[in-house]
């Protein structure tokens, strides 16, 4: 039998949209939101940089991998996990079972575009590859795409305005077999 729908989670790429769409879709909700890498930080005391930085890419993704572990068994949240939460394979199918997944989409030169467009981005994430921006988001789009195509209910593209896609998604969520209401 399947578990019943108890949030909804934004997954994509940085800078596809997740927290714009998330904190808008909580709103009309009425759901809490909850952004985990801002949560991480807190929980930390440092920003992803410093933990990159001082212990390398795999402590932030254990720290990411408990903070969604966590998630699992509240309700009616709108989570914005970052671009790589989907590589967490056994707690994301434990997300798929309680929630209703959205890939939020957006090509390379888009998310490019939204990038360096917003001045905290480098500062705040460090590079995955070493490679420039584009070199890199299409390197790991290339890695990231089929585990978001497997890893969503729905795929949504985010090249149209933040309040169309906030209404596909809740035309989604109502129409979901198995929610709460």
């Amino acid at each position: 039998m399947k578990r019943k729908k108890t949030k909804i989670v934004l997954t994509g790429y940085r800078a596809t949209g997740k927290t714009s769409v998330g904190r808008i879709l909580a709103g009309r909700l009425s759901f809490s939101f909850v952004d985990t890498d801002k949560e991480i930080e807190k929980q930390q005391g440092k920003s992803i940089s410093e933990m990159v930085g001082e212990h390398g890419w795999g402590y932030f993704r254990a720290a990411e991998r408990d903070f969604l572990s966590s998630l699992l068994t509240r309700q009616n949240l709108v989570i914005a996990p970052g671009g790589g939460a989907i590589l967490h394979r056994e707690v994301w199918t434990e997300l798929m079972e309680t929630s209703l997944v959205i890939w939020l989409q957006a090509d390379v030169q888009i998310i490019t575009s939204r990038l360096a467009g917003d001045s905290l981005s480098t500062s705040q994430r460090p590079s995955l590859t070493g490679q420039d921006m584009i070199k890199e988001i299409t390197a790991v789009l290339a890695e990231r795409e089929p585990l978001y195509r497997q890893g969503s209910h729905y795929a949504i593209s985010t090249h149209k305005p933040v309040k169309e896609i906030v209404e596909e998604i809740l035309a989604l969520w109502t129409t979901c077999p198995a929610k709460i209401n």
